[in-house]
């Protein structure tokens, strides 16, 4: 059984093969083993995402974990991962749209048994080492932005580098940010610091207060969000990657998935096309 839908991995990986660099081959003898298909590589890194298998398991006849191992970080090199999840965005937002107008910010924490650069000792886990995922998603809970660190990190110095991934639409890549942005956080944001960085960010802030109780407000959406990755990729939710690059990659990829997903199942009753699913998604 694959590890995602036809109708969902056959759109990604079409943007993904249209990122790859072009391959050089520089042995100086020529007289190497075949270079093995990207696209068996992509599929091995989308089992890895989905199913957080180690590499080795996932390695057969077809493919080791070290070749795995190399291509993924040449591609990441290569910002490839990143410039899908943009491609992504741009796709949604000229046929959905994005409502950038209130975005929504949140941390997760998740498991990091093998430590590395984005882990630390989790207050939540008995000090066992985690790492702080600090997701930003618009109105719908499109995921816009996010900064991995360790999970004994506050949320509120957080929040600078994760508005700051706003920048990637004044780009001139076809979406732009609108004049005036409110940005929905929980009681852990409830400080001065965090007003004043609003204020001169340009953005409206709307906190719960702290000691009142839960104000849910527009941030369910940012919570469904953190849900999908959770509970959809398992490599997200116990992150055995020590380098950041690395899970960033891993991040990007899914947050692609994600993007395509809702854009299948958002545009499917008003559009056509050759791999539409004969179910709404």
């Amino acid at each position: 059984m694959p590890a995602l839908p036809s109708s969902v991995i056959e759109p990604v990986w079409d943007q993904f093969a249209a990122l790859l660099p072009e391959h050089i081959d520089t042995h100086p003898l020529g007289c190497h083993n075949p270079r093995i298909p990207d696209r068996v590589i992509f599929d091995k890194l989308i089992q890895v995402l989905v199913l957080g298998a180690a590499y080795e398991r996932i390695a057969d006849s077809t493919c080791s974990a070290t070749s795995i191992r190399n291509r993924r970080d040449e591609w990441i090199t290569a910002g490839v991962f990143a410039r899908l999840e943009q491609m992504c965005l741009d796709a949604y937002d000229k046929i959905v749209g994005l409502d950038l107008g209130d975005i929504t910010v949140d941390g997760c924490i998740v498991k990091a048994p093998c430590g590395g650069e984005a882990a630390g000792r989790s207050p939540v886990d008995r000090g066992k080492q985690g790492t702080k995922r600090s997701l930003m998603v618009e109105a719908r809970g499109i995921p816009i932005g996010c900064v991995v660190a360790g999970a004994h990190r506050n949320d509120s110095p957080l929040l600078r580098p994760t508005l700051e991934r706003l920048a990637r639409f004044d780009e001139g890549l076809g979406v732009g940010l609108p004049e005036d942005i409110t940005v929905h956080l929980d009681a852990g944001y409830d400080s001065g610091k965090t007003r004043e960085l609003l204020e001169e960010l340009g953005c409206h802030g709307v906190i719960s207060a702290k000691g009142t109780p839960l104000q849910a407000d527009q941030r369910w959406v940012v919570e469904r969000t953190n849900s999908w990755h959770n509970r959809g990729f398992k490599k997200l939710t116990i992150c055995a990657e020590r380098r950041a690059r690395v899970i960033e990659a891993f991040i990007a990829l899914a947050n692609a998935v994600i993007i395509t997903r809702r854009l299948l199942a958002e545009a499917w009753p008003t559009h056509r096309w050759a791999l539409r699913p004969k179910r709404r998604p």
